[in-house]
Order: C-alpha cells, then structure tokens, then sequence
C-alpha cells in the first residue's frame, strides 16, 4: 500500500476506524512478507492461501445505497438592490 493511502483523513470517526480495520486486515491476510515470505495470517496458521482484495471485499456487508428522497425546497433568494 502507498503511504498516501494510510494518511488519509476522514471526517467520521467510524469510517477512519473501517478504514484502519480494512488496512490491517490486507497487511495480515493479503500482503506477502520479505521477511516470512508468506503473509503473517498464514505463518501463524489461520489461512492456507493470500487472500485477494476480492475476497477482502466479500467479507464486507455490502448494501446497495437506498434511494434519497425529494430534496428540500429552499426559500427565494432576492438580490440585493443595487444603487439603493
């Protein structure tokens, strides 16, 4: 992953949070180590095989977004009066 990638900012706390869960669980489960030469999760026997970014994002509860209502009608905006 790019340094880019990790120093974003999120205005919610929740989602800085998935975001920080969502690095640890592709540094864990997807990234091979030049260390270990496997990922971390298969040195320490929880998986047998890396895990893709697809299957990372099939563990999520994906929902498709609901539909928004009509928008809120806004009050007139008068210009102000010029020369007056």
């Amino acid at each position: 992953m790019h340094w880019l990638a990790l120093s974003t900012f999120s205005k919610k706390i929740e989602n800085h949070c998935y975001a920080i869960a969502l690095h640890f669980v592709y540094y864990n489960f997807a990234k091979i180590h030049k260390s270990l030469s496997v990922t971390p999760a298969m040195q320490a026997g929880l998986t047998k095989r890396v895990m893709s970014v697809e299957d990372i994002a099939m563990l999520t509860d994906i929902q498709a977004p609901q539909k928004r209502g009509a928008y809120k009608k806004k009050g007139k905006i008068y210009a102000k009066n010029k020369g007056s």
